[in-house]
C-alpha cells in the first residue's frame, strides 16, 4: 500500500444521500464499506467528518444567530455524525473510537493526541469530532491539524467531485481537470481547496492533499494502492 496511515476528511453533507437532510443510512453502510477494504489491507485510518447536514455555524451566523454560538452547535453536529459513522464501522467489524475536542465523556474519549496514536497502531480506526474545539475554525482546518499531529502520510479528502478543476465541472463542462498540482499553483490560481487556514496548515507541513470523489465505489481503496485517482496536491 502506498499510504500507511491517512486521516479521511467527509464532507457532513455527503452523509445525506439522497436526503434532503440528516443522515442515510444506505450512504454510511457504503461508507463504512469502502472503508473496510482499506482497513483489511492495513491502513491506519483516522477521520473527520463534517457536520453540514445538520448544522453549520457560517449558516446560523449568516441568519442572524451569534457566530461562537453558531460555531459551536455545529461542532456536536460533527459529534452526532461521528457516533453514526462509529456505528456503521462497528457493525462491519472495525473497532474504532471517537474522540472529541470538547469533553463529552459518556459517549466519547477526550482527544489526547498520544492515545490517538496508540488506537491507530492496535489498528482501531480513530473518528475526530468537535472540530478543533475552537469557533471561527472549520472541520477543514481540524482535519489538517490532527492529520500533522498523528503523523498521517496524507490527507484525503473526499467530495462529490473526482479533483481539482480550473474551474466550477458542475456549472462549466469545458473544465480542465488537475491529476497532480503543488500548493503555489493552487494558491495562484485561486483555487478552491480548503479554506486558506486548512490549506496553509497543510503546506506548511508538507502534508499532502489529495481530492478524490468519494462516492465511486473503489476509489478509496484505489488512491491508497498508489492508483492515480482524483487530484494530488504536493509541494
Amino acid at each position: 500500500m502506498k499510504y500507511k496511515r491517512i486521516l479521511l476528511k467527509l464532507s457532513g453533507e455527503a452523509l445525506m444521500g439522497e436526503l434532503q437532510y440528516g443522515i442515510d443510512p444506505k450512504r454510511l453502510a457504503e461508507y463504512a464499506d469502502e472503508i473496510k477494504q482499506i482497513h483489511d489491507r492495513g491502513v491506519e485510518i483516522a477521520i473527520v467528518i463534517g457536520g453540514g447536514n445538520i448544522f453549520r455555524g457560517v449558516a446560523g451566523a449568516s441568519a442572524g444567530m451569534d457566530r461562537v454560538q453558531g460555531d459551536y452547535m455545529g461542532m456536536l453536529a460533527t459529534v452526532i455524525n461521528g457516533m453514526a459513522l462509529q456505528g456503521a464501522l462497528e457493525e462491519k467489524g472495525m473497532l474504532t473510537r471517537l474522540q472529541t475536542a470538547l469533553k463529552i465523556e459518556s459517549i466519547a474519549e477526550p482527544y489526547i493526541k498520544r492515545r490517538a496514536v496508540r488506537h491507530l497502531e492496535k489498528r482501531r480506526i480513530v473518528i475526530f469530532g468537535a472540530g478543533t474545539g475552537n469557533p471561527y475554525f472549520t472541520t477543514d482546518t481540524a482535519a489538517v491539524l490532527r492529520g500533522v499531529e498523528i503523523n498521517a502520510d496524507v490527507i484525503l479528502k473526499g467530495t462529490r467531485v473526482d479533483g481539482i478543476y480550473d474551474s466550477d465541472p458542475e456549472k462549466n463542462k469545458s473544465a480542465v481537470k488537475f491529476d497532480f498540482i503543488s500548493f503555489e499553483e493552487v494558491i495562484k490560481k485561486g483555487l478552491n481547496v480548503m479554506d486558506s487556514t486548512a490549506f496553509t496548515l497543510s503546506q506548511e507541513n508538507k502534508l499532502p492533499i489529495v481530492v478524490f470523489d468519494m462516492n465511486t465505489m473503489g476509489n478509496l481503496l484505489k488512491i491508497c494502492e498508489g492508483e492515480n485517482i482524483g487530484t494530488v496536491v504536493n509541494i
